[in-house]
């Protein structure tokens, strides 16, 4: 399974250099019978992200270098890191000032209506973002917030603050909440010439929207 996301997320890499959607080839690839359901995004939580290095600890003691699964596991740890080297560069194209921006995070659990968050990828993506000085806001309706804030010292609210507007929104997570948004509810979360970044094909395809 970590192999295959690492192959879908290399495959989003180039597309993004060829200025070609990943959902498009995606949505044309399960025409096919024998399509695999792989998407692109952050590889968190306690077995895909962890378990391989288990496994090529022991084939290193063995005197064997295990180079494809070191290769994914290399691809899928740099994914915050190009999630928000994309969304920087977007905001360099678009003119907005990024030490001034606040940006919010929809979802912090490693995976969708889950409140697991051990081995969460959107901490990395936190910790990057709050290099450049930028502030951030989480939302996560499913996460024990006491828990986030004690384990990761940050905090996270379970639901959005009505009328606050963000320079960009990060979709992170595939929550049913965030699911369910309607089209003016995306809208009213933005500023006007803000970003709206989709990992997880979330947001309406009828906005304008950055996408993984």
């Amino acid at each position: 399974r970590d192999i295959n996301i690492a192959l879908v997320n290399e495959l989003a890499i180039i597309f993004k250099l060829l200025k070609i959607d990943t959902l498009d080839v995606l949505e044309a690839a399960s025409t096919k019978w024998n399509f695999l359901p792989f998407k692109p995004g952050l590889v968190g939580g306690h077995c895909i992200g962890v378990d391989p290095y288990y496994l090529t600890f022991k084939s290193q003691t063995l005197g064997y270098s295990p180079e494809v699964v070191l290769a994914g596991r290399k691809i899928n740890d740099g994914m915050a890191k190009w999630v928000v080297d994309q969304l920087i560069l977007e905001m360099v194209r678009k003119d907005i000032s990024i030490k001034s921006a606040n940006i919010l995070i929809l979802g912090f659990s490693f995976k969708e209506n889950c409140p697991d968050i051990r081995n969460t990828k959107v901490l990395d993506i936190v910790k990057i973002l709050s290099e450049y000085k930028i502030d951030v806001d989480i939302v996560d309706p499913w996460v024990d917030i006491t828990s986030v804030e004690k384990e990761y010292k940050l905090k996270v609210s379970d639901k959005v603050i009505k009328g606050k507007k963000y320079t960009a929104v990060i979709t992170s997570v595939a929550h049913n909440q965030f699911l369910s948004m309607s089209l003016n509810e995306w809208e009213d979360l933005i500023e006007e010439n803000g970003i709206l970044y989709d990992l997880k094909g979330l947001i309406p395809r009828k906005l304008d929207t950055l996408r993984i």
